[in-house]
């Protein structure tokens, strides 16, 4: 049986105070901490290890790692960043708070992206300081892979070949991976590995900080998946 563990970040500060977040690089609350350190806690309780951890380039999931890994004796573990792992990019809402939003650009820009699997929310202008184009941080990857805004179908595309390409193949080696990200990537994961629709994708609701055990079998089949506070499928 092979073990993968997928966890979303603890609580941030745009989660609690109703912000659009994406690649807004905001830090966790003082719960989305306490969350973080609860999920080491847990994994730990739980009899997990790990080899490898992968995560975003977003401070709010780099931070969760460090505290799940640091709860858990794991402090020098390898951790492999990559922004193919950071959240849907939400185009011109990010930063914005929900309801401000909606006066903004209107209830159904807003709401269609979060119902509708092709739907893309308002882009980013080229020009604009949140576009990842204009920041130094993603100067090494090519511009025109660079988001405006993304769909959930845009952003599974994004992330699929990530999985496929880095992942997986530690998987196969044998190493316990660790993945720390967000909402939408970790959806993308489960839509992957448990062969969802997308009327079940849209639908599906990942816990902040809690971790998602998956067994597999050796062609990484789900045997089952459980939470590992509840140790149930």
């Amino acid at each position: 049986m092979i073990q993968l563990v997928l966890l979303r970040h603890g609580e941030s500060i745009s989660n609690r105070d109703g912000y659009f977040t994406g690649w807004n690089d905001v830090a966790l609350s003082h719960r989305g901490e306490h969350q973080a350190e609860q999920a080491g806690r847990l994994l730990k309780e739980a009899g997990c290890e790990f080899d490898i951890c992968f995560t975003s380039e977003l401070r709010r999931a780099t931070d969760t790692s460090r505290i799940v890994l640091s709860a858990m004796g794991l402090d020098g573990l390898t951790t492999r960043q990559s922004w193919r792992l950071n959240e849907r990019h939400y185009g011109a809402l990010e930063g914005v708070h929900r309801i401000n939003a909606i006066g903004k650009f209107g209830i159904w820009p807003v709401l269609s992206p979060q119902l509708r699997f092709t739907a893309v929310p308002p882009p980013l202008g080229p020009d604009d300081a949140r576009c990842p184009r204009n920041q130094p941080r993603y100067s090494d990857v090519d511009k025109n892979e660079l988001p405006l805004a993304e769909s959930m179908q845009q952003t599974h595309s994004r992330v699929l070949p990530y999985w496929q390409e880095t992942i997986v193949p530690e998987i196969l080696r044998g190493k316990r991976v660790l993945v720390v990200s967000h909402r939408h990537v970790l959806r993308s994961l489960m839509m992957q590995l448990d062969g969802l629709s997308v009327s079940q994708l849209m639908k599906l609701s990942i816990a902040t900080g809690r971790p998602l055990v998956y067994n597999l079998d050796h062609e990484l089949g789900p045997v089952q998946h459980y939470y590992a506070d509840r140790q149930s499928a």
